[in-house]
């Protein structure tokens, strides 16, 4: 039980930074962790997946609930949050906490991401969807629904983006929410990288704990806010040159 209650600690301050940040607007916003500790609640109803997903059998995670805000997940995490729990096959999943919340409607999304990343055996167990809004405008400017150009703008404005995330964005063109087309590129995306960036939308990322997750979105989140800034006052920025972004890409730390 300790485990749990520090695993909503950690969920209630993720969410009171990401409302405090402007980053999920009315019911925008959600994420999924993975539990690496066994829940012992059962319930006999299950709801089917319309996607199975057999690296997932008798997994357990944390969701946030379907319209939930994030304001009243800050506020209390437990009450807006619920526990589901995969069948020994995958093809569906039973709510193991009480209440009349469901799932998030990216779910499947969701899910199909941890499958994935249960299929090349890394560590990550923490998922989140947030609307970033120095991101989304980025992604309004043509030249940078490019994933080279957005690369090469991210990494020179600010050096901890360079050397917290070498591999750069995934850029996802945009397609409607909740589509398999969507889900199917965010997960090819997620391949290669921590963050998927959704053009004119929101970005994923995934990490280790929902912590973590959260950080690799505040760094670039600040990359961007240094440009907009910096061109607010008429002046487009400099940026780190080539030299200073390859050394600052070989600190070992």
């Amino acid at each position: 039980m300790s485990q749990l209650l520090d695993t909503y600690s950690e969920i209630l301050d993720v969410a009171s930074l990401i409302c405090k940040n402007g980053w999920a607007e009315k019911n925008a916003g959600n994420f999924s962790i993975k539990l690496d500790f066994e829940d012992n609640r059962f319930s006999d109803v299950e709801i089917p997946l319309l996607t199975s997903f057999p690296l997932l059998r008798n997994n357990i995670f944390i969701v946030t609930g379907k319209g939930v805000r994030m304001r009243d997940v800050a506020k209390n995490p437990i009450e807006n949050t619920l526990i589901i729990r995969i069948n020994a096959i995958g093809d569906s999943y039973s709510i193991i906490t009480d209440g009349e919340l469901v799932p998030t409607s990216e779910l499947p999304t969701h899910l199909a991401i941890h499958n994935m990343i249960a299929a090349r055996g890394s560590s990550e167990r923490a998922v989140i969807h947030s609307h970033v809004t120095e991101l989304i405008s980025l992604t309004h400017i043509p030249e940078y629904c490019n994933q080279k150009k957005l690369n090469s703008l991210l990494w020179q404005m600010h050096p901890e983006t360079i050397m917290f995330i070498p591999k750069g964005v995934g850029f996802v063109p945009f397609m409607m929410p909740g589509s398999i087309e969507i889900a199917d590129a965010t997960i090819e995306t997620l391949k290669n990288h921590q963050i998927a960036l959704w053009e004119k939308h929101g970005v994923f990322s995934i990490a280790d704990n929902i912590n973590n997750s959260y950080d690799l979105i505040d760094i670039i989140a600040k990359s961007a806010k240094i440009y907009f800034m910096c061109a607010s006052t008429g002046s487009l920025p400099q940026g780190l040159n080539e030299k200073q972004l390859q050394e600052l890409g070989e600190i070992d730390f």
